[in-house]
């Protein structure tokens, strides 16, 4: 049973109308033949199964891969690991083992449980900036066209995905998170351009999907693709654009939510506003004049692959 396509939401507006409505459609670049991603081990203990990213498991499936101590828990015993750290004991057990009649005794210290691995799904959010502070319609081009491959990637490796548009005076949810190649690719496919740029909208409403996601799903690992040339300027609040942007971003850091920035300016007006704004959420920034629609994938790979 096919998923129903979502109508885009409004949720973030600032109720003003301004001077440049915007409205411009662009075409998706083509797509290229994407490479599978894997993600190495997290530090993190998580329960869904997923294709990609390979985490620790709290459940009893799973690749064994080492031991740990077991705590008070008793389940799931690494017997191999327990013997082990028992070993060095067993000289100072004698008497123990001789009275009850043991021929290896283990205490409840020596228990170790064993550490598995198994894979997990990611939540990858692309979040877009679609005002014309972005300048050159054929530079989204390129972009969409690499966030098309990484889509059906993502959906060949059953991630979930989803996308958020800011452009003109509010933030859009075009595609809430899906597993559905085809709704994904509807919703890129009529990105409009133009209009201001509501920059700590769009931050504000991917912070609240993503806690949203992890409350209803906390095994999933979040990443947030930020397109944007980091000039934001209309706000929500009395504080200016700028500002009232890079406090919501430091909530991404401080949460811990990975993200990755794409520079969409172009590098003879680039003023370093993309980047100032990666270094509060967190996560790198890179350039869009340094990437074609492959190495835009390689660059997710990448900060996917990052612990």
């Amino acid at each position: 049973m096919s998923e129903a396509e979502p109508a885009p939401q409004n949720v973030f507006d600032t109720g003003s109308n301004y001077w440049w409505e915007g409205g411009k459609q662009v075409k998706t670049g083509e797509e290229f033949v994407a490479r599978s991603l894997d993600t190495p081990l997290d530090r993190l203990t998580r329960k869904t199964s997923g294709r990609r990213s390979r985490t620790h498991t709290d459940r009893k499936r799973g690749r064994y891969i080492q031991a740990r101590p077991a705590g008070n828990r008793t389940d799931d015993v690494a017997f191999d690991a327990t013997l082990r750290a028992a070993a060095p004991f067993q000289i100072e057990r004698t008497e123990e083992r001789d009275t009850s009649d043991l021929a290896y005794s283990i205490h409840m210290e020596d228990l170790q449980r064993k550490v598995r691995v198994k894979k997990s799904a990611n939540l990858i959010l692309f979040v877009v900036d679609a005002s014309w502070s972005m300048a050159v319609a054929e530079r989204m081009k390129a972009t969409k066209g690499a966030i098309m491959s990484l889509l059906t990637d993502a959906y060949q490796r059953r991630d979930r995905v989803g996308l958020i548009v800011f452009q003109k005076d509010r933030a859009l949810i075009v595609l809430p998170p899906t597993s559905s190649v085809t709704l994904a690719k509807k919703a890129l496919v009529d990105i409009p351009v133009g209009g201001k740029t509501p920059l700590s909208a769009g931050l504000k409403l991917a912070y609240e999907i993503i806690r949203q996601e992890q409350s209803r799903h906390p095994d999933v690992m979040p990443m947030m693709i930020l397109l944007t040339d980091g000039a934001g300027n209309v706000a929500m609040t009395d504080l200016p654009p700028q500002e009232e942007a890079h406090r919501i971003a430091d909530l991404f850091e401080e949460h811990h939510i990975r993200s990755v920035t794409i520079n969409m300016e172009h590098a003879a007006f680039d003023q370093g506003l993309a980047r100032r704004l990666a270094e509060r959420l967190g996560g790198p920034c890179y350039t869009l004049s340094e990437l074609k629609a492959e190495i835009l994938y390689e660059t997710v790979k990448q900060e996917l692959n990052t612990l």
